[in-house]
Parts: C-alpha cells; structure tokens; sequence
C-alpha cells in the first residue's frame, strides 16, 4: 500500500519510520517532510496547511492511507476534506480536533462530565481578566485558548508577572488570534505525565507512559518549548495511577467527546499532574506529541499500519496493543542555541552517518533540510531528537547523551538532565 504523512518535524520522521517497517507498506511518501524522512519516504513540496493539494495529490498517486501528524490542519479540518474526498486519512475531525484546538472547550468538557482537572476561568475580555487576577490566588497559570506551538502556557508568579501575561496574550497577541480567549487555572503541584492513546471513537488503547521538559534550560528554568526532551516509560505512572486514570480520565474523555456529537478517531495525548489530589488533566492534544512520540514509537510492538486503519474502521478493539517493556528510551533534543526566541539556521550537520547500523540508537530529524550542495542542514529551532534504548531509563540515559557526542553542528544547544527526575524515583 501507498502511504503519506503530512508533516515536517520529529514526531513525523518517527512515524514514516515506524509505518516502513510495516510489510503492507510499498511506497511512502511525506508532505513536506525534512532531510531525515527523506532516508524512508520521498518528500513532496506541499504545505501541511495546502489541504486540496494535499488531497489532489493523494488521488493522483492513488494513497491507501494518510497520516496527519500536525495540529494545525488537524485543528483546520484536513481529515474533512480527505473524507469528503473518499480518501483513507488517520486523524480526528475538526470538530472533535477542537479538543486541543481550544483550552476553553476542554476545560468546559471536563467540567460538565467530572474529569479531574484544575479549576479555572476562561475569558474574552482583557479587562474582566485583569480584574479577576487581582482575586485570585498565585501563583497562577494562563493559557492561550488556541494553537500557540506548545509555548502558549505562562506560569505567573506574581500580580505583575500575570498582569503582563494577560496583556502579552490578549492585547499584544503574541499568539495571534489564539490569545483572543485566555484561561486562568489554578497552578498545580505534582509530577507531570504523558500518555499517548488511540482512539476509535468508542475504544481507547493506552500507549506506554513518558514524561516532557518544556523548559529550554536546566533546571527547569528558561521559556517553555515545544520540548526538549523525554523519557518513557515514566516511574512515576504507577498501576495506582494508570487504574485511576482509566475509571475517570480515559475513557470518560472518549464517551464525552461522543456524547457531545464529536466522536474521536486518531490519537489522544493526555498532559496528566499527578497531584496531591490524584491525577488530574493538565491539556489534551489531538495528535501524537513531540518528543513524545520518538520514545514511545520506537517500543510499539505492532504494525503501527493495522493500528491506524483499526482507529478508521472502529475496530480498536481487536488489537492488542503491545510494547516493549524490557528496554526504556530516553531522546534528547538538539536544538539551535537562542531556541524558542531567536535563532539561526542553515549549518551543516556532521556526524548523521554514526548512527547507521547501531541497534537501540535512533537520530529523529526535527529541522532539518538539504542545502543547494546537497548538505544536510539545520533548518529549525528543534534540529534533532538523539534517541536512545537502554535495559533501565538510567542506562537509555546514558546511551542518548553518549550518542549527542556523535552529531554537531554549529550553535547547537541541548539540556544536559533529561531524565534527571529518574534519579528521584
């Protein structure tokens, strides 16, 4: 079969990876791609947002089966528009899309079926929400209601800090039309956790667990990011954890989406705080995270072609979903120093050819894109997730930052305590 991915960054490399093991799979193709896709499916010059062109192109080479891997078109409808073409396409609708697409929906959906998450209100008026701060109890947290490229989200310690943070949202639009509409939530204590789910719109299959750093620096500190590195499983997602997730998180998500005449088919990525009070959910995401996708992908023991169509055809629930659970993985994310603010691109990348033929080591490429001399070049301020397996996370630890030794280019910057938080566990 003939399959395409939509998309550009680390999360798609790892699914055309994962979809050219599948004996079902001919040809892949991906739209737009990057250099390191380019090794398993042919690159199409189309935007991920060039829905019809997109949708012409399936029809022309005859696909079997598209796979979205980004939120903006997901958010914007491009699995609309495949179906109304009556072509095969992996991802939710844009009608139940808006469970990332809008924070304020979300958070109204959980409130109105009882899933844990943290109180809040939502508004459209900067005014009200200035004077709402001055009431509420810090710190605080302030989140873009729309797509915001996973750094929408402001921790305010302060009066003043969240003051700003209204005005940089909703008067400055730092995020354009996504800061027309603010949450303010309660700030949350506890461990954070990921969780990667496919969904069939009634069935839920609940991915290996993994744990995010947002922050671009050590420590924590620093802006938020799209991610700058991961690890899974995560210690800290206990079977107390994952029991309690699936009686109230889960599978409540999947039958209200249904009940509110927005069923769900693709993947759900639950952000879970492992409070005080019990897990609670901090986002939703309508679509596989990054780098979440380059730890957890990697240990998915089934042909991920049979999961897909399973999600379409609403037949989830004859797949036993099966991971490796002998080996942990731990990415780390090398990324243009000045990333998420300001940053050059167009350095050529030394050392890609070390990873071939070594077996648990994995280089994803997240920005990256061939230069007129046919160099692979950063291209982006994510560049690469260096992923590696180990037989406990402390050893996949040591294995993902031995192998960032093997690849450099110029302005690179990392983290250098991915995975710290094992120690803790």
């Amino acid at each position: 079969m003939k399959v395409l991915i939509v998309g550009s960054g680390g999360r798609e490399h790892v699914i055309a990876w994962k979809a050219a093991q599948s004996a079902r799979v001919d040809k892949i193709y991906c739209a737009p791609g990057n250099a390191g896709i380019s090794e398993v499916a042919e690159c199409v010059p189309i935007g991920a947002m060039e829905f019809d062109r997109l949708a012409d192109f399936a029809e022309e080479k005859k696909i079997d089966l598209t796979v979205i891997g980004m939120d903006d078109p997901l958010v914007g409808g491009i699995v609309d528009v495949f179906e109304a073409r009556g072509l095969r396409v992996f991802g939710p609708r844009k009608n139940a899309a808006i469970l990332e697409g809008s924070k304020a929906f979300s958070k109204n959906l959980m409130k109105k079926y009882g899933i844990p998450t943290a109180a809040y209100e939502t508004f459209t008026d900067a005014g009200k929400a200035l004077a709402y701060l001055k009431t509420a109890k810090l710190p605080i947290v302030l989140k873009a209601d729309g797509l915001a490229l996973g750094k929408g989200v402001l921790i305010c310690e302060t009066l003043r800090e969240a003051e700003e943070g209204v005005r940089t949202l909703m008067l400055d639009k730092k995020f354009g039309s996504a800061g027309d509409e603010i949450v303010i939530e309660e700030f949350m204590t506890g461990r954070e956790v990921s969780v990667l789910s496919f969904v069939d719109g009634k069935t839920i299959k609940i991915m290996s667990s993994a744990q995010d750093h947002k922050r671009a620096k050590d420590g924590d500190e620093g802006l938020n990011t799209g991610g700058m590195g991961n690890f899974s499983p995560s210690p800290f997602y206990t079977e107390e954890v994952d029991a309690f997730c699936k009686k109230y998180i889960y599978q409540a998500t999947v039958d209200a989406m249904k009940a509110e005449g927005r069923p769900f088919q693709g993947v759900i990525f639950f952000g879970l705080m492992l409070t005080a009070d019990g897990p609670k959910v901090l986002e939703y995401n309508a679509r596989f995270g990054d780098p979440e996708a380059q730890v957890v992908l990697p240990r998915l023991q089934n042909d991920i072609v049979d999961v897909f169509e399973a999600c379409i055809d609403g037949t989830l629930d004859r797949i036993d979903l099966q991971f490796d659970n002998e080996r942990a993985t731990v990415c780390v994310i090398m990324a243009s120093d000045g990333y998420p603010v300001e940053y050059k691109k167009g350095y050529p990348i030394e050392g890609l050819e070390n990873f071939a033929g070594k077996d648990g080591y994995y280089v994803f490429h997240s920005g990256t894109k061939f230069d007129e001399k046919g160099r692979v070049v950063t291209n982006g301020g994510r560049v690469l997730g260096v992923t590696a397996n180990g037989a406990t996370l402390r050893e996949a630890r040591e294995n993902a930052y031995k192998a960032t030794e093997w690849v450099r280019f110029e302005n690179q910057y990392m983290r250098h305590d991915i995975g710290k938080a094992i120690d803790e566990a």
